[in-house]
């Protein structure tokens, strides 16, 4: 009998020894096995999106650029020719007319011209006399009318040199002599120019825009701009293109485009900072919200995730231009047609199952 209690109890000890090492094989399981099936399923899980359909869409071409208003002519007033100064008739920042005398040279040479050229005038019409009575040969008659034009276009040099009149309406800018001096045609001016007074024509004015070499076959000659200044934010002033220079610079790879602006008021002035808005045409463009571009982490990458077959696809774009809330973008793998993620693309990664739902 105590040989049969052994080995009773012996196959009850080795029964639970058996029973608890199941029990404790199962119990250490690593944290997670038993939730593979529960994680696969959260994975194929579609996540729900919102789509929109991308399409090519016209836009205006529009060109912004910081530039400084310059003046419509600047003159530097000077004769041919050396003599002592009579008279300056302006004071820097005066408003003059065309045609307005500006400054008077010494006049002796000019009057004794004008005395010689009259008495030249009278020599000629009794010439004229003589010579349908047949007096003079038609020769001579020809010699004194030669004269007389050579005369003439000496006194109007002499005039133009001694009599300085405005060649526009404008402001004097510098004067540089004063009544009495002698005036010899040497550099006095900052710009190493020779002069008596300088002046500059203020209505219209010119602002001045470099455009780059892409541009060349859209800018035409008399397209519409617009002008913002800084001292007048409210106000937006008209222009147009006035000339387009014909060489690019090789260092920049743009071309100067001149724009006349009409300043009847005089707000404008030489030096002013302004603002250029030219609108080039229309071309096709992809634009989307600004909502449906992200960024990649710690890149300055931007992407876009489509909708493609139920997944979601992860598309890299480059940003052309914004357009107050949305984007024009470009990539070669979007060719219009595609249905932009534009909602819920934010917790996507490229080959996410998406399901797309709507309002």
């Amino acid at each position: 009998m105590k040989t049969i209690f052994t080995m009773k109890t012996i196959k009850i000890a080795l029964i639970t020894l058996i029973a608890g090492a199941a029990f404790t094989a199962c119990d250490m399981q690593p944290p997670g096995a038993a939730s593979n099936t529960e994680s696969a399923t959260a994975e194929v899980k579609a996540q729900p999106v919102k789509v929109m359909e991308l399409s090519m869409q016209e836009i205006a071409i529009t060109q912004n650029i910081t530039s400084t208003v310059v003046a419509y002519e600047e003159t530097y007033l000077s004769p041919a020719l050396s003599g002592r100064i009579r008279s300056v008739k302006v004071e820097v920042n005066d408003h003059v007319k065309k045609g307005q005398l500006l400054v008077e040279l010494d006049r002796t040479q000019l009057d004794q011209t004008q005395l010689q050229f009259q008495q030249l005038l009278t020599d000629l019409a009794r010439m004229d006399t003589l010579l349908q009575y047949g007096s003079i040969t038609e020769q001579a008659y020809d010699q004194m009318k030669a004269q007389v034009e050579t005369t003439q276009l000496v006194l109007l040099n002499l005039e133009e040199n001694t009599m300085l009149r405005a060649p526009y309406s404008g402001v004097i800018t510098g004067k540089y002599y004063n009544d009495g001096e002698l005036f010899t045609p040497a550099p006095n001016t900052p710009v190493g120019k020779a002069a008596l007074v300088s002046m500059i024509q203020v209505n219209p004015v010119k602002v001045l825009v470099n455009l780059s070499e892409k541009y060349i076959p859209l800018i035409k000659k008399g397209m519409k701009a617009t002008v913002s200044t800084d001292v007048y934010p409210n106000e937006v002033f008209q222009g147009t293109v006035l000339r387009i220079h014909p060489t690019v610079s090789a260092a920049t790879r743009t071309f100067t485009v001149e724009v006349k602006v009409p300043n009847r008021k005089h707000k404008l002035a030489p030096g002013m900072f302004a603002r250029v808005s030219l609108k080039l045409g229309e071309a096709e463009a992809l634009i989307v919200p600004s909502i449906a571009v992200m960024q990649q982490t710690g890149t300055n990458q931007r992407y876009v995730m489509l909708h493609e077959n139920g997944t979601a696809r992860k598309v890299v774009v480059q940003i052309v231009k914004r357009h107050d809330d949305q984007l024009e973008i470009s990539s070669p793998e979007i060719q219009g047609g595609e249905q932009l993620i534009y909602a819920g693309q934010s917790r996507l990664e490229n080959g996410t199952p998406v399901n797309v739902v709507t309002d």
